[in-house]
């Protein structure tokens, strides 16, 4: 069965720094048609730091949840950078660290309206370099033991998508195939 949706036509609604937005009118495999609003975004970079098994988190407030968060550091690919650069670069500026990286996993944070695609790294050979955070960035990173990680997911205590799943991944990835 043939599920592809063509478009016919895009009209841009908003162009911001971060992220664009579109309403396209599509075709939908019967023939029929229908809306699509889509948030264009260049994706992000994040990275899972484990040292002497604790795992860094940045504490960071987030606007629209009008809390502060737990999550792994992470931030937006400028318009042409590889992944694999913005995570390093993330990973020093938020934690101090600099290391190696090596692919986890992509994700789709939320593939029903937005193409933004996270690609998680594992990072390698850190060494501490010193924290430098962008300018407007307020963050504090502290290292957790990889147990209490797992309970502050299991408790609610960290909600993020991109931190759970490069957690479980890290921990559980290789089950499936091992079974």
């Amino acid at each position: 069965m043939n599920l592809t949706e063509k478009k016919l036509s895009s009209r841009s609604v908003f162009s911001g720094k971060i992220f664009s937005v579109t309403v396209d009118e599509v075709e939908l495999p019967d023939k029929s048609k229908s809306v699509r609003e889509c948030v264009r975004h260049n994706g992000g970079a994040a990275v899972l730091l484990v040292i002497e098994g604790k795992i860094a988190l940045v504490k960071q407030h987030r606007y629209l949840y009008g809390k502060d968060i737990y999550e792994i550091p992470a931030g937006k690919t400028e318009a042409g950078e590889e992944p694999l650069l913005a995570a390093m670069r993330e990973c020093e500026e938020e934690t101090g660290y600099r290391a190696e990286c090596r692919h986890l996993l992509a994700l789709y944070p939320s593939p029903g309206y937005t193409s933004e695609v996270i690609h998680i790294f594992t990072a390698h050979n850190a060494r501490f370099v010193g924290q430098r955070t962008d300018e407007g960035e307020f963050l504090a990173c502290k290292f957790f033991p990889v147990e209490e990680v797992v309970s502050m997911i299991e408790r609610g205590e960290i909600c993020d998508a991109k931190t759970v799943a490069a957690v479980y991944k890290y921990l559980y990835g290789n089950v499936a195939r091992k079974a």
